[in-house]
């Protein structure tokens, strides 16, 4: 995982998201899911190109159920995208692996 991606827990979750200044995707991976690790590197890609404009979050499913639950994250991987400060409410939501090209046009109202 690359330095501009930021692990989240249960705990740390509402905080994170709250105290951002930039959205926030958050990715609800799991380890032995293999579209969650292919699209690892794309997001890796993502985060350092778009540092200082999208902050990019992962969320352990198994780990972490309470979050992923509260969310209704029901099949993985699931991108969510959170609006600065504001950790209530999901503004997009992307379900399954997706190319860089793919990710970045429904991402494209995020990072400009």
């Amino acid at each position: 995982m690359g330095k501009n991606i930021l692990t989240l827990s249960d705990a740390t979750f509402d905080e994170t998201i709250a105290g951002s200044d930039t959205p926030v995707l958050v990715d609800f991976w799991a380890e032995w899911c293999g579209p969650c690790l292919m699209l690892a590197p794309t997001l890796d890609e993502i985060a350092a190109e778009q540092d200082g404009k999208l902050q990019i979050a992962k969320v352990n499913v198994d780990e972490n159920p309470t979050t992923a639950q509260r969310f209704n994250v029901m099949s993985i991987p699931t991108l969510l995208v959170f609006q600065p400060g504001d950790s209530s409410a999901e503004v997009k939501r992307l379900v399954g692996a997706k190319g860089k090209s793919q990710l970045l046009a429904d991402l494209a109202e995020f990072v400009g």
